[in-house]
């Protein structure tokens, strides 16, 4: 009763989506479209996101890890969802007639102080940095302080439009996706009896609707991306049963793995039952029925 009560209260989740982000960060370049250069960018984080709570992200973080130059935070400041609000206010940008007069604005001009000029806007390459620099110094330089040569983040919260973001602050970053079925996501969530957080307070993940919601959201923007976006897809049914390629991972990463080192100790179990109840699993397979087909999971 308590999941079909929550199901029929759950809102839908609406959230940005890439080819607006990708819009509106292109309207910040109307003036200089060629400021971002990735080539000379030697700057490489790599982000590990998986498609919600309990898909594994954490041992996959362990095995990344098990390269000692290497140092991935864990969901840093997550229940914030600093990232996804920061993805948000990008996709909004600004209006097409204030971006007309940000365009038509030179601050070197002899006349500026005699033209309109309230809205005067430094370059979108400045703001691109300014943004870049609040990563660098709150993710990167306490992992170079500690001796590590490269660092990232592994997150539960983020999907393709975050990836965007965070792709245009680090052209030369690399993201490893990480999926897994969502019902064994949320049995492993619900039997833990954790009070976990989409967003810090108003969206907890505390029924099978709510979590499956945000877990087809995430698995369907994968889909939304570019062709070539640099991006690896593991699914931890892949990872659990030694179906992954780590040496193509490692290889891609620029990063030496030892897996074996990692998948030697079992950390955080917390799945109590063998099956989600009949009704839990029919709430998510409506939910997230669409994310499914996109990632390749059956009922």
């Amino acid at each position: 009763m308590r999941e079909l009560w929550a199901w029929t209260q759950s809102e839908p989740v609406v959230v940005p989506h890439v080819d607006q982000l990708t819009k509106s960060i292109a309207s910040l370049y109307m003036s200089a479209p060629d400021a971002v250069n990735g080539e000379r960018d030697n700057e490489a984080p790599i982000f590990l996101l998986s498609t919600g709570h309990r898909a594994g992200s954490t041992l996959l973080q362990r095995i990344l890890v098990t390269d000692p130059r290497v140092l991935l935070w864990g969901e840093p400041l997550g229940d914030m969802a600093f990232v996804c609000r920061i993805a948000e206010m990008m996709s909004d940008s600004i209006c097409p007639w204030n971006l007309e007069q940000w365009k038509n604005h030179d601050p070197n001009s002899s006349s500026i102080a005699t033209s309109w000029i309230a809205d005067l806007y430094p370059p979108g390459e400045d703001f691109r940095v300014a943004i870049r620099g609040l990563f660098d110094r709150w993710l990167g330089e306490p992992a170079r302080q500690r001796g590590f040569v490269r660092w990232g983040l592994k997150e539960v919260r983020l999907g393709a439009t975050e990836a965007t973001l965070l792709h245009w602050l680090y052209p030369q970053a690399k993201f490893v996706i990480l999926s897994r079925n969502p019902y064994d996501c949320y049995r492993s969530l619900a039997d833990s009896n954790w009070l976990v957080y989409h967003r810090y307070p108003d969206m907890c993940i505390n029924s099978a609707a709510g979590f499956a919601k945000l877990w087809n959201r995430l698995a369907i923007s994968w889909s939304e991306l570019p062709v070539g976006f640099p991006s690896f897809h593991i699914k931890y049914e892949d990872l659990t049963h030694g179906k992954v390629d780590f040496r193509k991972l490692e290889s891609w990463l620029g990063i030496e793995i030892k897996e074996n080192v990692a998948l030697s100790v079992a950390v955080g179990g917390t799945a109590k039952r063998s099956r989600l109840s009949w009704c839990e699993r029919l709430i998510i397979a409506r939910e997230a029925a669409a994310g499914m087909r996109a990632l390749g999971y059956t009922d």
